[in-house]
Parts: structure tokens; C-alpha cells; sequence
């Protein structure tokens, strides 16, 4: 049961100040670096460990769900079953039916505000990982471009091309790796209510 969807690629990382060393616009003999950000989530031990940690966090959420969606679904077979062959006027004037028809319609609604909270929560703390994470690693890239000599810093991502011998990812892979090899990954908690105003803004 897919219910909770919290892709990397979803994640927009204030990476500007990162890579803003220099102007966008190279100058003539500047010394240019590349480093490839996806690369850095993705193979660093710290980038690693949140994926895990974020991973493990929505597995949870979903064992959390799961008995209520399972409930849901065997109170809506049963429905569905007893009410095959009515019509909507039959099942209108059948009191007790009604009355479990709007019962199982008030219990899916809650549980899809649920699944909202639960998503949200965990778009919430894969953000929070990430940003110690981004946090962590702005000295360890100016440490690369003090030893590199470069004026200018790039992603590869917003490069249209870049030699190979531009490309510092694995020195700041390794720089990483032994300064912050696990990164604490809290499951953050929101507010219903305030959900619900994002909403509707």
C-alpha cells in the first residue's frame, strides 16, 4: 500500500548558498570546481544514513496505518457485498445500512487525514535530515575550494559540461565521510490544524 511518497528528488535543498562563491558568470582565467550534489546524497555515508533512517521512519508509519486501512477495507467489502443488488434508494431507506454507509465515509475521511498528517510528517523529517546534512557540508566545500584554489563552484547538474579533472565530488564524498559519517534523523510531528491551513493558503 503505497500511502506515503517522499522522493529525493521531491526535496528542494537551499543549496544556494553552497555554491555561491563567486558570480554565475565565469571571468577569464578563473579556476573552476565541480561537485555533483545528487552524487553527495546519494554515496556519502551521512546521505546514505538518512535514507536508511528516513526509510525505516516510513515503514513505521505505514505498520501505524495499516491495521485501519485493513479494517476499512474488509467493513467496505462488506458493503458493498450486502448492498450489491440495491439501489441507491433501497439502500437510502434502510436505516441501519444508511446509517453504516455513512459511518465507514466518516471513518474514511479521518483515516485519509491520516495518511496526509503521516506524509507530511515524514516530508518533514527527510527535510530536517537533509538540512543538518547541507549544513554540516558548507565549510567542508569551502574547504575544497581554499585547497583547490577555485573562485568559482558548481553543481554539475547546472554545468553543461565539466571535465572530469574539475570534478572535487569525492574529495567532499571523503571530507564527509569522516565528519559526519550518521546524521540523527527525528521523526518530526505535525500540527493537524496548522496542516490544514497550508491547505487551503
Amino acid at each position: 500500500m503505497q500511502i506515503l511518497k517522499a522522493a529525493l528528488a521531491s526535496i528542494s535543498i537551499a543549496f544556494a548558498g553552497a555554491t555561491a562563491f563567486a558570480p554565475a558568470a565565469t571571468a577569464q582565467g578563473s579556476t573552476v570546481v565541480v561537485i555533483d550534489q545528487a552524487k553527495i546524497m546519494r554515496d556519502s555515508a551521512g546521505g546514505q544514513d538518512i535514507t536508511s533512517k528516513v526509510n525505516a521512519i516510513e515503514n513505521t508509519m505505514m505498520s501505524e496505518l495499516q491495521p485501519t486501512a485493513d479494517a476499512l477495507q474488509t467493513e467496505r467489502d462488506s458493503l458493498r457485498a450486502r448492498s450489491e443488488n440495491m439501489s441507491m434508494d433501497a439502500i437510502t431507506a434502510d436505516e441501519q445500512l444508511r446509517s453504516e454507509f455513512q459511518d465507514f465515509a466518516r471513518k474514511s475521511q479521518q483515516f485519509n487525514r491520516q495518511r496526509q498528517i503521516a506524509a507530511a510528517e515524514l516530508q518533514a523529517t527527510e527535510r530536517q535530515a537533509w538540512s543538518t546534512f547541507f549544513t554540516a557540508m558548507q565549510p567542508v566545500l569551502e574547504e575544497v575550494v581554499t585547497e583547490t584554489g577555485a573562485d568559482i563552484m558548481f553543481d554539475r547538474s547546472d554545468a553543461v559540461y565539466a571535465s572530469a579533472d574539475l570534478d572535487a565530488t569525492d574529495r567532499v564524498i571523503s571530507k564527509m565521510n569522516a565528519k559526519m559519517p550518521t546524521v540523527e534523523v527525528v521523526r518530526q510531528q505535525i500540527d493537524p490544524q496548522q496542516l490544514q491551513q497550508a491547505q487551503q493558503q
